[in-house]
């Protein structure tokens, strides 16, 4: 709590105060009788290159730093709620909602309010979300209602910033009444997203952020729970679980930037920034090297991100003043380049900028986008050498299937490596894959289901028991073993037959020999 400014009005004590229900106005009564009342101004926004100052109850004055061009915007009712963002600057008065772009100050949209009770606004790059009375609606910046999601039982009247967030394409929301879920809703639609079930948390969620770059389909949630930790989540569920992923502890306030998909948070005392929280879900020993940190004990206790644009953050300090600093700007060049698909510059840029963190980067977004030579180029930059020969590996292998199913297997999605190889007809490679993973009864399970290769997963089991001194107690392994032989040289040919077969469908099927590598491995 700080003191924005100090008056002594010549009324007496003042015994009691009130606010309006918008927060926009103060009444007092007094000791001499009288009640006085109290407007708020002064307020003031920043975007990029433009400052946003409410000088008086239904004026604003805009001042572009660059030229130090002034200009004067006047409401015919007094101003509730403004936010400036992406080019646009959102104002609410009782009445109506103003959309000013920063390309021209003097002819705003203007359209009128639902209830004219504005309690907030939040943008994002294509429309913004206003939470009006009983209600939230989502406009386009051309004044087009495009949709007005609702929630049984919603409370608008606390929601906030860290409560609600906004992307192109979802609506997220906290719930009040159950703390552990987020209401997550098409944007377009305002329909809930998927089956319409909320992201669960195990305990309760204190701060909600979307991303605001990339796909719909690649859409993640940054949120912070109550003791702290961190977690990024996929919004979409693709036909299955949500996978909340823990990436930070300790975080007591966080922000996505506003192009690409790079996140930072005050982390006990520390100054953070995840450049590539996707890295979670890509290869997790590499989460620590795409990590930036710094002190932040100069913000003082309890600071709160107030924005994150371009490569500046804006942190407002316990005593009210706003402290900025900056991030590198490289990893957001990468993300820019990996969207328009550009790796060749992407790696020239690590090789210029020579940081590990780069390097980092470049090498999950390599993996997520299935480039194996860019990650092969990455992961040997950083010094991962097993990692290199495991990319190597993967590149020999003799169809587009199998190289899916080992990038899978690379990230730690071994169910999903499974489902690819058996949706392809591949029998033997799905045994293999269970077999190298050390998985014996589904091995087992799928070579006794498709009738084949029986032998192998006995012959394989046994040399594992036998190298480790001991013997068979696996029922089921006992039971077909009395009644199949093991031939390592019949095994062995089958193995190569199943290899020469793969290669013969690689080569003749819908890409052809020739187009087989730049094809599979390229975005």
């Amino acid at each position: 709590m700080w003191s924005y400014a100090l008056e002594k009005p010549n009324t007496g004590s003042i015994f009691s105060l009130t606010w309006s229900i918008d927060g926009t106005q103060v009444a007092g009564a007094c000791g001499n009788g009288h009640v006085i009342f109290a407007h708020v101004i002064e307020q003031h926004w920043e975007w990029k290159n433009f400052e946003v100052t409410l000088t008086k109850r239904r004026a604003m004055q805009v001042r572009n730093v660059i030229n130090d061009a002034v200009d004067l915007l006047e409401f015919r009712d007094r101003v509730i709620k403004a936010s400036l963002k992406y080019g646009h600057l959102v104002v609410s008065t009782s009445l109506q909602c103003y959309v000013f772009s920063t390309k021209n100050w003097n002819t705003p949209l203007i359209f009128d309010l639902k209830e004219g009770t504005v309690s907030l606004i939040l943008q994002c790059e294509r429309h913004f979300l206003l939470v009006d009375g009983g209600s939230l609606f989502l406009y386009s910046y051309e004044g087009r209602l495009i949709s007005s999601p609702k929630v049984p039982g919603m409370r608008t009247d606390i929601l906030n910033a860290q409560t609600v967030s906004l992307s192109n394409d979802t609506i997220a929301m906290k719930d009040k009444t159950d703390e552990k879920l987020i209401y997550l809703f098409d944007a377009l639609s305002g329909k809930p997203l998927g089956d319409g079930k909320p992201l669960a948390h195990k305990i309760e969620v204190v701060e909600i952020a979307l991303d605001q770059g990339g796909p719909a389909i690649e859409r993640k949630i940054a949120f912070v729970d109550k003791n702290r930790d961190l977690y990024i989540s996929t919004v979409r569920r693709l036909g299955k679980e949500q996978k909340a992923v823990k990436i930070g502890s300790m975080v007591h306030t966080l922000a996505w930037s506003d192009l690409s998909n790079i996140l930072c948070g005050i982390q006990d005392n520390r100054f953070t920034v995840w450049y590539y929280p996707n890295v979670a879900y890509v290869d997790k020993e590499l989460l620590p090297k795409t990590i930036s940190e710094k002190d932040g004990s100069e913000y003082t206790k309890s600071p709160q991100i107030v924005s994150f644009v371009g490569n500046r953050v804006t942190i407002r300090r316990s005593d009210g003043s706003l402290v900025h600093t900056n991030i590198s700007p490289y990893p957001a060049i990468i993300h820019d380049y990996i969207t328009a698909s550009k790796w060749d510059e992407a790696v020239r840029l690590c090789r210029f900028v020579k940081e590990q963190t780069t390097w980092a980067c470049l090498a999950a977004m390599a993996i997520t986008n299935k480039d194996m030579s860019t990650a092969e180029i990455a992961y040997a930059a950083i010094g991962e050498i097993d990692k290199v020969q495991y990319i190597n590996s993967i590149k020999d292998l003799p169809s587009k299937e199998s190289r899916l199913a080992h990038i899978q297997l690379f990230s730690g999605n071994f169910q999903d490596a499974e489902a690819i190889i058996l949706q392809a007809g591949l029998i033997y490679q799905a045994i293999q894959l269970n077999i190298d993973s050390y998985n014996w009864e589904r091995a087992l399970e799928l070579a006794v289901k498709h009738k084949t290769h029986v032998d192998t997963v006995l012959a394989y089991r046994q040399k594992y028991l036998n190298d480790l001194n001991k013997k068979e107690t696996n029922k089921r392994f006992l039971q077909y073993a009395e009644g199949v032989e093991v031939d390592w040289e019949k095994i062995r040919a089958k193995i190569e037959l199943e290899l020469v077969k793969e290669r013969e469908r690689a080569s003749t099927g819908p890409l052809g020999p020739s187009t087989r590598s730049s094809i599979s491995l390229q975005h």
